[in-house]
């Protein structure tokens, strides 16, 4: 009976050992510029960062303080870098991105996918793990002027 629990007990920390150790599954099989899942395995270690705003472009008039959705993303996508950076996780790790665009009005106030894919593209174009995204159009942010807010969830091996 001894040697029967001893196995159980071994056989239980190799399957916890392995599932502690295992990584981040991205679903892409189009090699698309999302993917259409992540599966994130037990045992993971998460970061959830809050959604990020764009810094003030200097120099930038008054009515485009933050610049264009394209400079918008690329500053957003830059802060976010440094969290993940300064937490010990790599674009690689995020598995789930949101991504909230106000309409520019000088795209008739339709959102500018264009532009935010530009700068999205930037950090994700050479990664083959993209993560999980929905990308949505909202009437506004906290501050005039801001077309982006992006938020992240990233996932690792402890």
């Amino acid at each position: 009976m001894r040697h029967l629990l001893l196995s159980a007990a071994v056989l239980a920390g190799v399957a916890f050992a392995g599932a502690a150790s295992a990584e981040n599954v991205h679903v892409n099989p189009q090699n698309s510029f999302i993917s259409s899942a992540v599966k994130v395995p037990a045992g993971s270690e998460t970061l959830y960062v809050s959604g990020i705003t764009p810094d003030v472009v200097a120099g930038a008039p008054a009515d485009r303080a933050f610049g264009d959705t394209k400079t918008q993303t690329a500053s957003v996508l830059g802060r976010i870098g440094a969290i993940l950076q300064g937490q010990g996780y790599g674009w690689e790790d995020v598995v789930m991105m949101r991504v909230l665009l106000v309409g520019d009005p000088a795209k008739g106030g339709g959102m500018d996918f264009a532009g935010m894919m530009e700068s999205y593209n930037a950090v994700y174009g050479p990664l083959k793990k993209k993560p999980a995204r929905i990308t949505s159009q909202v009437a506004g942010l906290v501050r005039p002027g801001m077309m982006v807010e992006i938020e992240v969830q990233a996932a690792k091996k402890p």
